[in-house]
């Protein structure tokens, strides 16, 4: 009973904490979630329980906004080729083996990437193939660690996206990498009933902490935050490599 109790315990801090980021600085609920349960779990155990509080917030994050048309058909490819790319991943985060090395390798770069903030620019003429491509890594990427945001999110801040296609964006690959990984899971018995009753708990928490976080967010930095975020994820993901290695 005590052991249960913990594990509820973990799962709650660790949404609420998730949730609270995504509410300040409008992304990372997948990344803190999984740094702070892969401590405590397998990776596939932590990212059968991110599936329906990320599933929610990225659909609120993708109909937000005006322009859901137009942004679905410019990534089309790139939905698709996610859908393909997870399958690919699957495999590592299933097994066990090498997983944890996998997600912390990715928070790594994750972290450095938010830190560092290179400034690049994709022409448009080289969207048509960046794109698949793009989305294959990060199915690929998505399916091996839970984490989906490596290489997606610097190539799209690298196109020419104003503030609500980017977020629109994001909201669409996060929503299709997510039930793509949710229907993989699914196909390797790691997201039953009790992994999606779970799942669906685990909502409360994170939703609490969006609450939570934008009302931070009107009283602190953003950029101040998003800083000690990108940090804290750096230092976690340097810890699992190590762990793993150890």
């Amino acid at each position: 009973m005590q052991e249960l109790s913990g594990i509820v315990a973990i799962v709650g801090s660790a949404f609420l904490a998730a949730g609270l980021v995504k509410g300040v600085v409008g992304l990372g609920l997948p990344a803190v979630a999984m740094a702070l349960l892969g401590l405590a779990m397998p990776p596939a155990e932590a990212a059968s329980l991110l599936v329906v509080p990320t599933l929610v917030t990225n659909i609120w994050q993708l109909y937000a906004g005006p322009r859901i048309g137009a942004v679905t058909r410019r990534f089309a490819t790139m939905m698709v080729a996610i859908c393909i790319g997870v399958p690919l991943g699957i495999g590592l985060l299933t097994s066990g083996a090498h997983a944890t090395l996998a997600l912390g390798a990715v928070l790594v770069a994750y972290g450095a990437i938010g830190l560092i903030a290179p400034h690049f620019a994709i022409p448009n003429r080289a969207e048509r193939w960046c794109s698949p491509l793009v989305g294959l890594v990060t199915g690929a990427v998505t399916g091996a660690t839970g984490v989906g945001a490596i290489p997606l999110a610097p190539y799209l801040s690298s196109l020419d996206l104003d503030k609500e296609e980017m977020i629109q964006a994001l909201g669409l690959a996060f929503t299709v990498s997510m039930l793509a990984l949710a229907v993989g899971l699914a196909l390797e018995a790691r997201f039953d009933a009790a992994a999606a009753g779970g799942s669906l708990l685990a909502l409360l928490p994170a939703l609490a902490g969006m609450a939570l976080g934008q009302r931070i967010r009107e009283r602190m930095s953003p950029a101040a935050f998003r800083r000690w975020f990108f940090a804290g994820l750096l230092a976690l993901g340097v810890y699992m490599v190590v762990r793993a290695f150890a």
